[in-house]
């Protein structure tokens, strides 16, 4: 069985997709980009959008009953790898040690123009 999760203290999805599931013992989220969800406006610059990004996946995760602490894996979409470094200062301030898996893609365009998008998978 699944359930989606929903908070208006991160953006609302942009199309027909959920701001996250929980199915069995997980919690799924959709990418989220470094949008700030009261003003609806991007990050100045990729760390901004990095912080407000996992800011918005904090989120949904408390929204679904779970946190930051409890992912397991997530997956970076970078529309430039040369962010790779500045995108990793703010990512540590999210995630103590032992870090949860990850993968970290460029991609020739993200949603709205976004520098960064993240998604993650944690346990309920």
């Amino acid at each position: 069985m699944k359930k989606t999760i929903s908070t208006d203290q991160a953006p609302g999805a942009i199309g027909p997709y959920s701001q996250a599931v929980e199915a069995g013992d997980f919690i799924y989220t959709s990418g989220q980009l470094g949008l700030n969800p009261q003003t609806g406006e991007f990050g100045a610059d990729v760390q901004e959008q990095t912080r407000l990004s996992l800011s918005n996946v904090k989120a949904i995760l408390e929204a679904a009953g779970t946190s930051m602490d409890k992912v397991v894996k997530t997956t970076v979409f970078l529309k430039d790898m040369n962010d790779f470094v500045p995108v990793n200062e703010v990512y540590s301030t999210f995630f103590e040690q032992p870090y949860p898996a990850r993968s970290a893609v460029e991609v020739a365009r993200l949603p709205k123009d976004a520098l960064v998008e993240i998604e993650v998978i944690a346990l309920k």
